[in-house]
């Protein structure tokens, strides 16, 4: 029932973690953040401080990466720390993406980052095709990766297709693909490749944005197993082997998303949420990318 998390644990609260090919292991559970009411101060402070959350998801898009500086330094956490950006459109190309990634640790306050991503697979540049500028700009991750400015590199949103002519054209194959999944949009034939190829699935919006917490299975399983319907679906993500990113500026629901250790769906319950899967996005679409 998806892939099996590690015995290994993220201190404090002991978070499980999944294996990267490259042998490190990424905190199953983050904490999300956006440029659309997507960053607290003082969430992200209590989520390191009393939660146990090590693991922030953030993009230079999000416009919050020095903010993040200054909470990460509040909060007083220093090891264990994993923290994932990503490089957006208008940032592709071999140099660019160099002086990109500099930039984005520089505005976090860190000498090197866990996880960079690629965001988005339409690059959006005159005159050249996306796969070449993807190409160009995966080329420079592997430097960077190589010169351990980035302990690992990934791609966002990118289907099997972007993937494939990546594998045609570069030498690393991405240690993990960030993609919007939940109850309605669970795309298990892009997650059975990214496992064929050791690649590790990363889902955010496991909520659907709020729209899955009033769905009728979500809230009888919420009564069965006396949890929140928020909870329920971190749980199902989680238990299906998917790293899950919730966003939340609210300390009370930050609290909430990272109670999800003490119970486990049965298997009869993972299939029902499991088969609400009706293909639907709540954010970016990337099918229409070549």
């Amino acid at each position: 029932m998806g892939a099996r998390l590690s015995l290994a644990t993220w201190a404090p609260l002991g978070f499980p973690t999944l294996p990267l090919a490259n042998g490190l292991h990424m905190p199953v559970l983050g904490l999300g953040t956006s440029h659309q009411g997507g960053y607290s101060h003082d969430a992200v402070v209590y989520a390191l401080q009393k939660c146990g959350i090590r693991h922030i998801d953030t993009a230079k898009r999000y416009g919050c990466e020095l903010l993040l500086q200054k909470a990460i330094k509040e909060s007083d956490v220093k090891e264990d720390l994993w923290i994932t950006t990503k490089l957006w459109h208008s940032d592709y190309g071999y140099e660019n993406t160099k002086q990109a990634c500099l930039d984005s640790c520089k505005r976090l306050g860190v000498h090197y980052l866990d996880l960079y991503l690629v965001h988005w697979p339409d690059a959006q540049v005159p005159g050249k095709s996306n796969r070449k500028v993807r190409a160009e700009t995966w080329r420079a991750r592997e430097d960077l990766y190589e010169k351990g400015i980035c302990r690992s590199i990934g791609v966002s949103n990118f289907l099997i297709n972007h993937l494939e002519q990546l594998k045609e054209d570069c030498k690393i194959t991405p240690h993990v693909n960030q993609v919007e999944y939940h109850p309605f949009q669970r795309p298990q034939e892009l997650v059975d490749y990214c496992r064929s190829r050791n690649i590790v699935f990363e889902g955010y919006c496991p909520l659907a944005k709020g729209e899955a917490l009033t769905h009728p299975n979500i809230i009888q399983l919420a009564h069965k197993y006396s949890k929140t319907p928020a909870q329920i679906c971190i749980r199902w993500s989680i238990q299906n082997g998917i790293v899950t990113i919730p966003k939340s500026t609210k300390i009370e629901r930050i609290r909430e998303n990272c109670e999800v250790f003490d119970f486990i769906l049965a298997e009869d319950d993972v299939a029902i949420i499991n088969g609400m899967d009706e293909g639907r996005h709540v954010s970016w679409d990337p099918s229409s990318i070549v």
